[in-house]
C-alpha cells in the first residue's frame, strides 16, 4: 500500500485508487473518495505545538501559507509540487458584540474571517491544495461550477501561476456580481448555462469527464485537504484548545465535511483529545442537509446510510421544479455533493443541522458588520444559526462558539446597500422579493441639504 492513496468513504467498499487518479469517483460503488494516509509510514508531528515553530520561518513560501504550514497533516504532494500564493493570512477574532446578538457569555464567540484570503473566501484553502494536485498529475486547464467564490479562486489562482486554463460554469443569474467581476477579471473563459448551480455541476463534471480536463469543485478531495486547515488554524489561535462548537454554512457540505475530518484524523493521531460538535446552518431557501438530516432522519449509520431518503428528496425538487432560493448566494445550492461526508462528519463529532431565513441572515450579518468584519452574507448564517442554536438550549451561555465567515463583504455589496439603502425601491428589488421583510439593524446615510449649518446640526445630532 502506498503511503498516499484515495479510498472509498464507505467501510463496506473501501476500494482505493492512486493518488494521481483524477476521476475522484469509487470505482466499484461509484461513492465519494477520501484522500487516505498511512501514518505509519509518514511523519505526522508528536504534537500540534510543533507547528509554532514555523512562524519564525515565513520567509519560506509554505511555512508563510495558512494551508501548507501544516504539510504534515495533509502530505499528500511532493513540496515541489505545491503551489501557493500565500493563502490563509486569516484571523480568530473574539466578538464579545455578536455573542450578545446570539446570547452568549463575553469572550465565549469567535469569527474566524475567512475573508482576507487573495480571492476573499476560504475556497483559497482548498484551491491551492487543488491546484498543487492538479500540477503533480501535469494538468493544463482546470474548471468548476460555481455560484461565485469557487470561480473567483480557480480563476485567481489560474491567472496567478500562469500554469492552466480556467473554466468556470455558472448558472443564469445565480451569481454575485462582485464575485462575477473577479472570474472575469482574472481572465477565465466564463460558461453561463441556462440553469442553476445544480444544472451547472451535472455539466462541468460531464465536460470535464469528456474532455480530460481537471475539476477543483469540492467532489476533488484534494481540495477538502486544504479546508482542513481552517480548523487547524482556528485551534492554533486557541492555544490547541478545542472549541465547544463550531458553526458554518452549509452550500455543498464542502467545508462541514473537510472539518470532520481533520478532527477525525487529529483524534486518530492522538494530536487532540476531544472535538468540538458542529452546526451546519442552510438557507431557508436551500435547506437540502436541514430537511434530510433533522426532519428524515438521514444518518451516516456507521458508513451505510439510508441514501433511499436522500434520493426521494432530489427527485422531488426535481419532478416539482424546485430550485434553491436565497440571497446567501454561495449556499444556494439544493443538490449538495459531499452529503455523505457530511452526514460522516456530524457522526463522529456531533452536531446539527439547522436553517435560517434571509431576513435572520441578514440582520446576523449586520450585527457582524457592525463589529468590524465585513461578511458576505452566507457567512451570515453562522451567526443566525448560533443565535437559533443559543436560544433553544442547545448551545450553552458558556460555551465556547466559532462562527466561521466565509467571505468577504465585498463579495456581494449590492446586499449589503440594499440592506442599508434608504431607498425603499433598492430594497425591494434586491431584498424584498427574497422575503425580507426590514432592515433591522439598517445603518442608513442621513440625508440633509448641502448648507453648512445643515450638515453641523445633522452630525451633531446622530454622532
Amino acid at each position: 500500500m502506498e503511503r498516499v492513496f484515495q479510498r472509498c468513504i464507505y467501510p463496506r467498499c473501501a476500494a482505493e485508487r492512486a493518488v494521481d487518479d483524477t476521476t475522484f469517483v469509487c470505482p466499484k460503488c461509484g461513492g465519494l473518495m477520501d484522500v487516505a494516509y498511512d501514518w505509519d509510514r509518514l511523519s505526522p508531528p508528536p504534537s500540534l505545538r510543533e507547528f509554532e515553530k514555523k512562524w519564525a520561518q515565513r520567509n519560506q513560501p509554505l511555512n508563510f501559507s495558512g494551508v501548507w504550514r501544516f504539510y504534515e497533516l495533509l502530505p499528500f504532494v511532493p513540496r515541489e509540487c505545491v503551489l501557493t500564493i500565500g493563502e490563509g493570512q486569516t484571523i480568530l477574532q473574539q466578538a464579545d458584540t455578536v455573542a450578545d446578538y446570539v446570547g452568549v457569555d463575553r469572550g465565549r464567540l469567535y469569527l474566524q474571517y475567512e475573508g482576507l484570503n487573495p480571492s476573499g473566501s476560504f475556497k483559497d484553502n482548498g484551491m491551492t491544495a487543488a491546484f498543487s494536485h492538479a500540477r503533480l498529475v501535469g494538468a493544463r486547464r482546470a474548471a468548476c461550477a460555481s455560484t461565485g467564490n469557487t470561480s473567483a479562486s480557480l480563476a485567481l489562482f489560474c491567472s496567478a501561476t500562469g500554469l492552466m486554463r480556467a473554466i468556470v460554469f455558472i448558472g443564469s443569474g445565480k451569481i454575485a456580481f462582485g464575485k462575477l467581476a473577479q472570474a472575469l477579471d482574472y481572465g477565465a473563459l466564463t460558461v453561463q448555462i441556462a440553469g442553476d448551480f445544480d444544472d451547472a455541476m451535472q455539466r462541468v463534471q460531464e465536460v470535464a469527464g469528456r474532455l480530460g480536463i481537471y475539476l477543483v469543485n469540492s467532489i476533488n478531495p484534494f481540495r477538502l485537504e486544504g479546508q482542513k486547515a481552517i480548523m487547524y488554524r482556528v485551534l492554533e489561535a486557541l492555544d490547541w484548545e478545542p472549541p465547544d462548537w463550531i458553526v458554518v454554512p452549509g452550500g455543498n457540505l464542502g467545508n462541514v465535511s473537510a472539518f470532520g475530518k481533520a478532527f477525525i484524523e487529529l483524534l486518530e493521531l492522538g494530536l487532540i483529545r476531544r472535538a468540538p460538535k458542529l452546526a451546519v446552518i442552510n438557507a431557508a431557501g436551500a435547506n437540502t442537509f436541514y430537511e434530510l438530516f433533522e426532519r428524515r432522519g438521514l444518518r451516516w449509520n456507521n458508513g451505510t446510510p439510508s441514501l433511499e431518503v436522500a434520493q426521494q428528496h432530489f427527485a422531488k425538487l426535481r419532478s416539482e421544479n424546485i430550485r434553491a432560493q436565497t440571497i446567501a448566494s454561495a449556499i444556494e445550492i439544493n443538490h449538495p455533493v459531499n452529503l455523505p461526508k457530511a452526514l460522516r462528519a456530524l457522526e463522529r463529532c456531533g452536531g446539527v443541522v439547522r436553517e435560517a431565513t434571509d431576513q435572520e441572515i441578514l440582520d446576523a450579518k449586520a450585527k457582524v458588520g457592525a463589529g468590524g468584519l465585513g461578511c458576505e452574507p452566507a457567512s451570515g448564517a453562522s451567526v443566525a444559526g448560533a443565535r437559533k442554536l443559543r436560544r433553544e438550549g442547545i448551545i450553552a451561555p458558556g460555551d465556547r462558539v466559532v462562527c466561521i465567515l466565509t467571505g468577504h463583504q465585498l463579495k456581494d455589496p449590492n446586499a449589503t446597500v440594499a440592506y442599508h439603502s434608504t431607498d425603499q425601491n433598492t430594497f425591494d428589488e434586491v431584498l424584498g422579493k427574497r422575503g425580507v421583510k426590514r432592515a433591522t439593524f439598517a445603518n442608513r446615510a442621513v440625508q440633509v441639504p448641502n448648507h453648512l449649518d445643515d450638515i453641523i446640526r445633522a452630525v451633531e445630532l446622530y454622532s
